[in-house]
């Protein structure tokens, strides 16, 4: 009875085992698959995206999304992307494109058809009346030889090595694939479009996306007796224990009308250490940064996350209209807030 069930144990654990090496597997082959469309972001991609702007000049033209079984719920979400991040989309089912709904396609429009095979059905049976209404056509195929790629305006190429099916026959790398593709195109056209914070923030009115993308800086910022800093003519040391004091690896330096002259942060201690003989007697002058990054109170705060990437830093002084240093923020405080 004992040895049966320990036989039982060693079943399942060789059972789990194989499972998560099945799930790494699928998770290694759909990465991979993604990581191909890099060097296939070309001309052709270029292409498409000027064909989107094209027809969204003058804002006349939309974005049609369509496919049909997997393909149509990739496709349902890449039309949501775009149409949160500022491009006008939707999408349409070929099905019932057939039965009426083509006649929301205009002649300003660009349809994107998605289907692996390249030789869905119910795309084929649309693709004239496209054509007629003199809508533009872009594809997402695995097939560059298929139907649908030799009638589009442009072909994007999302071809996978293999599904990640074991069977090789469920959609997944390639429905991967064309999704990721999707995004790229959605993300090079807000950024074309110049979409900011603010403008997700307006689309997105019923959750906490709108509330987070709204923050200011001054709603985040640490301020008053939170706020760490010293005069230009303070020591090392208590700089040093001005940073303790205020917990954000960092403290400003200013002059006596609190203008900014620069900021000491951790990696500039480090720094200082191999520069300085004595940490009692050393200048804070001599070791800070001077002229920091700034943000305003009353930027958003997203554009203080994108400032601190750009530059590669972890912390931001706040300063005024008036050039006063008025508070200062790390990127644990926009963690907090939920911003990043």
């Amino acid at each position: 009875m004992i040895s049966a069930v320990r036989s039982e144990g060693q079943r399942a654990t060789r059972t789990g085992d194989s499972a998560l090496e099945l799930a790494r597997h699928v998770l290694a082959v759909e990465a991979e698959a993604v990581r191909a469309l890099i060097e296939r972001v070309d001309g052709r991609f270029l292409a498409a995206l000027r064909l989107i702007q094209d027809c969204l000049d003058g804002q006349r033209g939309r974005v049609i999304v369509s496919g049909i079984g997997k393909s149509g719920h990739i496709a349902r979400k890449i039309a949501s992307t775009m149409a949160s991040t500022g491009t006008p989309a939707y999408f349409v089912h070929p099905a019932e494109a057939s039965h009426g709904d083509l006649g929301m396609i205009r002649a300003e429009d660009v349809f994107i058809g998605i289907s692996n095979s390249g030789e869905s059905a119910e795309l084929m049976r649309i693709v004239p009346a496209i054509k007629r209404e003199g809508a533009k056509l872009v594809v997402i195929t695995g097939k560059a030889d298929s139907s649908l790629a030799r009638e589009a305006d442009v072909h994007l190429d999302a071809a996978v090595a293999k599904e990640a099916c074991p069977l090789n026959l469920s959609p997944t790398a390639s429905t991967t694939a064309a999704l990721a593709l999707g995004d790229a195109l959605a993300i090079a056209l807000l950024d074309a479009r110049g979409f900011s914070a603010a403008d997700f923030a307006r689309s997105h009115p019923g959750g906490s996306l709108h509330r987070e993308a709204l923050k200011h800086v001054a709603d985040v910022m640490h301020r008053g007796a939170d706020l760490p800093m010293v005069r230009e003519n303070a020591t090392l040391k208590q700089a040093l224990d001005e940073m303790t004091r205020g917990g954000l690896g960092m403290t400003a330096v200013v002059d006596a009308a609190r203008r900014v002259k620069g900021i000491f942060t951790d990696g500039d201690l480090r720094r200082a250490l191999k520069k300085v003989a004595s940490l009692k007697s050393a200048r804070i002058a001599r070791v800070m940064t001077p002229s920091p990054r700034i943000v305003a109170p009353e930027a958003l705060a997203t554009e203080a996350v994108a400032l601190m990437d750009r530059h590669r830093i972890s912390q931001l002084l706040v300063v005024n209209a008036a050039g006063e240093l008025v508070g200062a923020l790390n990127m644990n405080d926009l963690l907090r807030a939920k911003v990043v």
